[in-house]
């Protein structure tokens, strides 16, 4: 005989309504609910096009598209761990003088001691990570906050550049380090599309969707799936494609750029780490929220101590890459290189409180400011109007985020 009891007089978890109305109609309600998500996707594609429309097509020529990545590089590095520690409800302020400082120390490591470029780059890495340590020990472990230390930090080595260089700069470096900011892959063929280029984007795009299609997957077989198959669909096609034009773009040109490289694995590695790995969870449980955490059994001092020490790492890549690129270890390098980073992750979605936030969402939001900085140049924009137009992308960006809390609040 079969039981006409409802779930809740059984005693079981009712049962949710089934979705109402069409596909479409169910997207666009979960779009309207992923605000921040989708406004991110949103504004990037139509920047993209406005500047590709005002440009004259200048905006997705192959050179260009070759010079934007490999000038914007540092940027997307830096912001890579500055989502990391703003996730974790901290700041960081002190990355482009440590770009500097870095800097300094490769060149003279590379032009004035006759170092083999890789091993000056092993070290200048694990030179970042003491500096990481430095800045974590006094947050972590001494209860400065980390607007404080890091804006110490800023000073302190910005001056301690000065004093490595002299007062002087340093350059030329020699071809092979140059190449890690501005070379590109050996290339195979010498007429039509490169095919080493062509290769790995069409990896790359197989990847995504086998990662995008295994991880729906797992996601429906414990009833944790509230993404609308066409929604899905729609995202997963956008996302090959742009992979695919970039593809083409860069085959026409170059080929691969180097730093692309190591940008790529810098995203999928700290993508990983963040959504995968018990180091990554915690880092969300303490900017979420930090007491919390603490009774949870996370180890909080431990955790925002590696935190620090990974960003020194991070930095010093940054400082690498831009050295390399600019072929000049200067004093002034780095300038202004935190609000950059800063500025992609919470233009890239991440919140303002902490606890939300994620590594592509901030290499999104610096791409925004790339795009913005090239397609100003392009259009000849005077830097004062660039400074004012970022200025009221970031305002804007932070804004929605908040809009958006309350919105969900209720409030």
């Amino acid at each position: 005989m079969t039981s006409t009891l409802t779930p809740e007089q059984r005693g079981a978890a009712p049962v949710p309504p089934a979705p109402q109305g069409n596909p479409v109609a169910r997207a666009a309600r979960y779009l309207r609910s992923q605000l921040s998500q989708t406004g991110l996707f949103l504004a990037l594609i139509v920047i993209v096009l406005f500047f590709q429309i005002t440009t004259a097509g200048v905006t997705l020529q192959p050179d260009n598209v070759s010079n934007l990545i490999n000038q914007n590089s540092y940027i997307l590095i830096l912001a890579v761990g500055m989502v990391m520690v703003i996730i974790a409800g901290h700041i960081d302020l002190s990355v482009g003088s440590v770009v500097a400082f870095i800097g300094a120390v490769a060149g003279v490591m590379i032009t004035r001691w006759g170092l083999p470029w890789p091993l000056a780059i092993v070290l200048c890495l694990v030179l970042g990570a003491i500096v990481g340590a430095w800045q974590g020990f006094w947050v972590a472990y001494f209860g400065i906050p980390a607007f404080i230390v890091t804006l110490a930090g800023m000073l302190l080595f910005r001056g301690l550049a000065q004093v490595v260089l002299g007062g002087t700069q340093i350059s030329p470096f020699p071809d092979g380090f140059r190449a890690i900011g501005s070379g590109f892959l050996p290339a195979f063929g010498t007429t039509g599309y490169e095919p080493l280029t062509m290769i790995l984007g069409t990896l790359a795009s197989l990847a995504i969707i086998g990662t995008q299609l295994r991880q729906r997957r797992v996601r429906k077989k414990y009833d944790l799936e509230d993404e609308p198959l066409v929604w899905f669909l729609v995202k997963l096609v956008f996302t090959v494609a742009l992979v695919m034009l970039v593809t083409v773009l860069l085959a026409s040109y170059n080929g691969t750029p180097i730093v692309l490289l190591i940008l790529g694995a810098l995203v999928v590695i700290y993508t990983l780490v963040m959504g995968r790995t018990v180091f990554g969870r915690h880092i969300y449980a303490i900017g979420g929220n930090l007491a919390a955490a603490q009774l949870s059994g996370v180890k909080t001092k431990r955790t925002t101590f590696l935190l620090f020490v990974n960003m020194g790492v991070i930095a010093a890549l940054g400082g690498l890459v831009f050295t390399a690129q600019l072929n000049l270890a200067s004093p002034v390098n780095g300038n202004g290189f935190e609000l950059d980073a800063i500025s992609a992750v919470f233009i890239g979605g991440a919140a303002v409180t902490g606890g939300i936030g994620t590594v592509p969402g901030a290499i999104i939001g610096g791409l925004i400011i790339g795009i913005l900085n090239n397609g100003m140049s392009i259009l000849n924009v005077g830097i004062d109007v660039q400074q004012v137009i970022k200025g009221l992308v970031l305002l804007a960006a932070v804004a929605f985020d908040i809009y958006n809390k309350r919105r969900s609040g209720g409030r």
